[in-house]
């Protein structure tokens, strides 16, 4: 996997890099690593903040089993908005801190989908996602949010995993 595109006869570069984030230590990772790339090339730091739609569990879907998500506009984008002004804040203190420029995007939707609908829309060069030690479930339903962005993403794509010594986290 190349790390940047080389346009013909120039050095590679990086324009603009997308991190996903969702406020945990793995997406700190990242967003750290976005900043460090970013300030090497001159970057732009795209930070899509995902919230997942909230599992319906009152309906039954096909076959009487419930359908695995739904979203409720009105019930949905006023949680997801405090969540995503306290993602904003520490968003802007970690890069204003290191001098990149960023824009923040808060979307809602399959994290992989929007992380790669917002590379595709910011024409972006290069995706930094963080990873975890997935679960027994998440190996045998296929996979994380990390490998589908890199299966699913249109340009490069960096995994950040934690440091050998970091505990691993519980949980989503």
């Amino acid at each position: 996997m190349s790390v940047a595109r080389k346009p013909p006869g120039g050095e590679p570069s990086l324009r603009t890099i997308v991190v996903g984030y969702d406020g945990t230590s793995q997406a700190e990772l990242a967003l750290a690593r976005a900043a460090q790339l970013a300030r090497l090339f001159g970057a732009t730091v795209v930070v899509a903040d995902v919230a997942a739609p909230e599992p319906l569990y009152e309906t039954p879907g096909a076959f009487g089993l419930a359908p695995y998500y739904s979203y409720t506009r009105e019930r949905g984008v006023r949680s997801d908005e405090a969540l995503w002004e306290q993602h904003r804040a520490r968003v802007d203190a970690v890069l204003a801190e290191s001098g990149v420029a960023h824009e923040f995007a808060g979307v809602i939707g399959q994290p992989v989908e929007e992380i790669v609908e917002t590379a595709d829309r910011h024409d972006a060069d290069l995706i930094v996602v963080g990873t975890r030690e997935p679960g027994l479930l998440e190996r045998l339903l296929g996979g994380s949010v990390s490998q589908g962005v890199a299966r699913r993403a249109r340009c490069d794509v960096l995994i950040v995993h934690p440091p050998d010594d970091a505990p691993v986290p519980a949980g989503p």
